[in-house]
């Protein structure tokens, strides 16, 4: 008949870990240290260690040099979301995490401004290589910064679907169109997006790039101030042609 006694893991586990904060900050130092290093450290109790945001950094290092929670996969994700884990052991860790565990870590609003930019770096350099389905997800929920790179991605449904990602900023979408491989699909659907398109300095990014088609150049030229059109199309990519047109449709409309 099985017992319903705990195990000796089970206990030392119990021991090691506080069950809440008060029992916590009971603990010295010294105490702390030695749960966080221990051998037989399990991942549970490695979680429970990691919900307290008050943990010394000297306690989180340990935890994160500890083997033994070394294929932990919730218990890496939780320390380098922890807001006081050095940034030699979140930084480092960022690379063995999972794709939608670098998104959580990105959007994470406790964790620092720097390890959020370390997790964005590591996804875009990982975009290559991921899936078509791993794509969308990130064009749908990621950070603004991913779903920017995702505009230049060769598929059309992961271009139009990162245009919708509400975290897209407008200073963003513009870096992208005023890049020389910004790609025509992106500067199409941009041409025609009913938030996008509407908006100035997006129309004027568009009159910049030379994948823009004469019937929308004409269009935006035509909702700018005169002024502004000699230096816009001066500084453009588009086809001399094209820029000709805008001109002389500028002079007769003077």
């Amino acid at each position: 008949m099985a017992s319903d006694e705990p195990t000796m893991e089970q206990m030392a586990a119990d021991a090691m870990v506080p069950a809440s904060a008060e029992k916590l900050a009971k603990l010295s130092v010294d105490e702390l240290r030695a749960s966080a290093s221990d051998p037989s450290l399990t991942e549970d109790a490695a979680l429970r260690l990691l919900q307290h945001n008050d943990l010394p950094a000297e306690v989180l290092e340990r935890i994160g040099k500890n083997k033994a929670i070394a294929r932990s996969r919730k218990a890496k994700l939780a320390l380098v979301e922890h807001p006081r884990t050095p940034r030699h052991i979140s930084v480092p860790m960022l690379r063995s995490l999972f794709t939608f565990d670098l998104m959580r870590v990105a959007l994470a609003p406790v964790v620092p401004a720097d390890v959020k930019i370390a997790a964005e770096e590591t996804l875009i350099h990982r975009l290559e290589t991921i899936s078509s389905g791993e794509k969308l997800s990130l064009a749908r929920r990621a950070s603004g910064r991913i779903s920017a790179q995702l505009l230049l991605d060769t598929e059309a449904r992961v271009v139009s679907t990162a245009l919708e990602n509400s975290r897209l900023t407008e200073a963003a979408l513009i870096r992208v169109l005023m890049r020389g491989d910004a790609p025509a699909k992106l500067v199409e659907f941009v041409c025609h997006h009913a938030r996008w398109s509407v908006r100035r300095e997006i129309r004027i990014a568009l009159l910049r790039n030379g994948n823009t088609s004469l019937a929308r150049a004409l269009e935006f030229a035509r909702s700018l101030p005169a002024a502004l059109l000699p230096e816009i199309i001066d500084t453009s990519r588009l086809p001399a042609d094209i820029k000709a047109h805008l001109l002389r449709d500028m002079q007769a409309t003077e």
